[in-house]
């Protein structure tokens, strides 16, 4: 039974291919955490106020539904969670995995992509939405410019 879990949201697959990375790194079980309903193209118009995401990146409280969970998160000590960074934080959708389990005594290490934009305060946000017994660390910003074995390492210092 592995003890790390590698979740992630990915809307256009750089996220996914980081998560497959770290995953393998160090043979972590993989979950991607999918949308019950995916984004299109138009729902991602981050320039349109009307769109999917930007309507529910505007309330704080949308919970969009999520398709599955992991088997069985109690066999897990570390969940690696990745996703991209959306108005400064993670997506809504990756508020819905996190309301929706229970991560007491688990350590939750958030990565994001981005094309420019930095992890900020996402970890607090975090914090707040898993609440009391779950440790959460700062996190990081993995660009598209990160090798396999820059992860590797940055994983390994985290597991030390």
């Amino acid at each position: 039974m592995s003890k790390v879990l590698v979740a992630y949201f990915s809307a256009g697959g750089v996220t996914a291919r980081l998560a497959a990375e770290l995953a393998a790194a160090e043979s972590a079980d993989l979950f991607e955490i999918v949308p019950a309903q995916r984004y299109s193209p138009a729902d991602l118009d981050w320039t349109n106020k009307q769109s999917r995401s930007t309507v529910e990146m505007s309330d704080p409280d949308c919970r969009p539904p999520i398709i599955g969970k992991p088997e069985d998160l109690g066999q897990y000590e570390l969940v690696f969670l990745g996703f991209p960074i959306w108005w400064g934080r993670e997506p809504s959708v990756v508020d819905t995995f996190l309301t929706e389990l229970d991560f007491r005594g688990k350590r939750i290490v958030p990565f994001c992509s981005s094309g420019g934009s930095g992890i900020g305060r996402t970890a607090d946000r975090i914090r707040s939405l898993v609440g009391e017994g779950v440790t959460v660390d700062e996190g990081r910003r993995i660009g598209g410019e990160v090798s396999a074995a820059d992860l590797k390492l940055w994983m390994e210092g985290l597991l030390r």
